[in-house]
């Protein structure tokens, strides 16, 4: 038998969180029925929206529970016990749950491969030229209507102060800002807020965050605000356009999160793909790995980002559009800011 130990993942803000590294599990065997039980245990006593999907979907863990246990017996295969096991963590309906062996990565990515991508890497190549600028993890420009363009496809590369007081520089004279975060599926949450700290002028309350205290679906802390600090270094004065889709997930969620709560901010485009739980990891007994959503996060007003955020000006690219080289949604953020 192996003890099972449950781990925070290794994300810089949950330091401040006062968790313990790890957290000893009951002991199971290593067997089809061990592995099923100690998962369904991990994440009975840790995951952490339970009551949010049970009222959004109808969710019953106990329910999931008896539905695959009749699935589960210690003669399958290893290959059977895996896919046994996805389908009843795809009933969490998370992006955060995923299930990692030696050959296989379990994953519930509906949340962005059921809808439209409105992103064209083609038309991107249209806008941004051959001349644009390139700062750490930050793709930039001027656009001919003196609107500024910045794109941050991932939040996994890093960019520092230096980088953004060179580009807010280069861009100072334009009327607007464009930031386009489209297909970022989130990162380094430490980024996310210091590129959104470049747009505060003073203490912003930008969400709340809860952590789990005990076992139960319901013991969690009180909501705890969360504040943006403006930074020390430059900053921007004038009105942004945010351009999201279903592909911005996890730390560009929360950056979406975070600028939709200034007031010259607008989010355009599609609604974001959510995955507002920070996550944490734990192994199975067979050394399988599970990771899942362990704190809850919310915006300024108390409101799950777990399922997306909405944007401000809802914007799908057209087909029209698409086959004249037009950017649908670049092109309304545009015009919104030119007025």
């Amino acid at each position: 038998m192996k003890r099972i130990l449950v781990k925070l993942a290794s994300l810089t803000v949950l330091v401040a969180l006062g968790f313990s590294s790890c957290v000893d599990e009951t002991e199971r065997a290593d067997t089809p029925s061990g592995n099923f039980e100690a998962l369904w245990q991990i994440i009975d006593e840790h995951y952490c929206f339970f009551d949010y999907k049970g009222h959004e979907y109808g969710l019953d863990w106990q329910e999931v529970y008896n539905k695959y246990k009749v699935r589960v017996n210690d003669q399958m295969r290893e290959t059977q016990l895996f896919e046994v096991l996805c389908d009843m963590l795809a009933e969490l309906r998370d992006g955060h749950v995923n299930l990692s062996s030696s050959y296989d990565y379990g994953r519930y990515w509906t949340w962005q491969e059921a809808y439209p991508k409105n992103f064209s890497d083609s038309l991107e190549r249209k806008y941004l030229g051959t001349d644009y600028k390139i700062s750490s993890g930050i793709i930039y420009r001027v656009l001919d209507d003196n609107i500024g363009y910045l794109r941050y496809e991932s939040f996994q590369s890093p960019v520092g102060d230096g980088n953004l007081d060179d580009i807010l520089s280069y861009l100072i004279l334009c009327r607007g800002l464009i930031i386009d975060i489209r297909n970022n599926g989130g990162g380094d949450l430490t980024n996310a807020e210091r590129l959104a700290a470049r747009f505060v002028q003073e203490k912003t309350l930008v969400g709340y965050l809860r952590h789990k205290t005990g076992k139960g679906h319901n013991d969690f802390s009180d909501m705890e605000p969360q504040y943006l600090e403006p930074s020390s270094n430059l900053r921007w004065h004038k009105p942004v356009c945010v351009l999201t889709n279903r592909s911005v997930f996890s730390a560009a969620n929360e950056f979406a999160s975070m600028m939709h709560a200034l007031p010259q901010v607008k989010l355009v485009g599609d609604k974001t793909g959510g995955g507002s739980g920070m996550p944490m990891s734990s192994s199975l007994p067979n050394g399988w790995n599970v990771r899942f959503s362990a704190c809850p996060m919310y915006d300024k007003d108390k409101q799950h980002t777990e399922f997306g955020i909405a944007p401000d000006y809802p914007v799908e690219l057209t087909d029209e559009d698409t086959k004249k080289g037009i950017d649908t949604i670049i092109e309304t953020a545009r015009k919104l800011l030119a007025e």
